[in-house]
């Protein structure tokens, strides 16, 4: 088994939390006992996805409030808040919010960029300002500024029985060393970097000098850290969707080799007028995922990754996938489970 140049350091899973709409309790609940058993297989993150007007987890941020009174040591991050539907003031102050309830593990993932559908969403989002909304990176920036406890306001001080501060409270010293990028192009991945961001590479990229989704990743990764204060020390995250079997029954498998198989042509080349690269499923036995990672790329050169959980498969599935991952797989990429 060739080795990588970047053992593998922290090992974390991605969840998109999919309900019922009959029920939804019970989906938002089903998606807390996953993070609670990533903590007891001893993975080092948890993240969780923003899927707006769908039946999919809608407020991360309130999800995962939830989950720091559950869980003690894992991390817990959003992959990704696209900020095209935030305020940047209202969600610093509930990511400092959650952040200060998880005793610091909070890990905000964000992007830029219009809401999707936004020609039949605007009225209900922006009613007023719709066509003056800024949808680009100084909507991060403002969003890294109040983070990072520049002012709000030129006014504090005391006003009758109540007291105001000129920066967003509270404040959590650490959360701003903690903010992602989600980037998909070389362009994101420098701004992150000139930024001091981390950076959150996905299963989906831009196929801007090449159709190869290894290279292209690999560039944003070294176009990332080239521009980073941290240099190669800059932190990296890797997101594709892998399946291990190891432990899985025959359906299973077989289950999840369907699933792959019906999302291979999008991998073969450039999608859509954006040009969009996915990178092929990972299906089979942790030895088989770790031989193919060792020679991946843009995997030799991170040491952190989110593995993504499919959309559309049974708790079962996931409590199976995810043991594999933790038991099987990340030993077998130089990992052992936390304590």
């Amino acid at each position: 088994m060739p080795s990588t140049p970047r053992p593998l350091r922290k090992l974390g899973f991605l969840t998109m939390g999919l309900f019922d709409e009959h029920d939804p309790g019970a989906g938002h609940e089903a998606t807390l006992g996953l993070i609670e058993l990533g903590e007891r297989l001893g993975f080092d993150s948890a993240w969780v996805r923003h899927r707006h007007l769908q039946y999919g987890i809608s407020s991360p941020v309130a999800l995962l409030a939830a989950a720091t009174q559950r869980t003690r040591r894992i991390e817990l991050g959003t992959a990704v808040t696209p900020l095209g539907w935030e305020n940047p003031l209202r969600l610093a102050e509930d990511l400092a919010t959650v952040d200060v309830l998880s005793g610091g593990r909070l890990n905000p993932g964000v992007s830029v960029g219009p809401p999707m559908h936004y020609d039949r969403v605007q009225q209900a989002l922006y009613p007023d300002t719709a066509q003056a909304e800024d949808f680009g990176y100084d909507r991060v920036r403002r969003l890294l500024d109040l983070v990072r406890g520049e002012a709000a306001t030129d006014f504090e001080g005391t006003e009758g029985f109540e007291v105001f501060s000129r920066r967003v409270q509270p404040h959590s010293p650490g959360l701003s060393g903690r903010m992602w990028y989600g980037g998909g192009s070389l362009r994101s991945a420098r701004w992150a970097g000139e930024h001091g961001m981390n950076l959150l590479t996905s299963s989906v990229v831009k196929a801007e000098e090449s159709a190869d989704f290894e290279r292209i990743q690999l560039s944003h990764v070294r176009a990332f850290r080239a521009a980073h204060p941290d240099g190669e020390r800059a932190r990296v995250s890797q997101g594709l969707v892998v399946i291990p079997t190891d432990s899985a029954t025959p359906a299973q498998r077989a289950k999840y080799e369907e699933y792959a198989l019906r999302r291979t042509p999008r991998t073969r080349s450039p999608q859509g007028p954006a040009r969009l690269m996915f990178a092929p499923d990972l299906v089979g036995t942790s030895a088989e995922i770790a031989e193919h990672l060792h020679a991946h790329a843009a995997f030799r050169e991170v040491d952190e990754v989110a593995f993504a959980l499919p959309f559309t498969f049974e708790h079962e599935d996931y409590v199976q996938i995810l043991t594999d991952m933790a038991v099987k797989l990340g030993p077998e990429l130089g990992r052992q489970p936390s304590a």
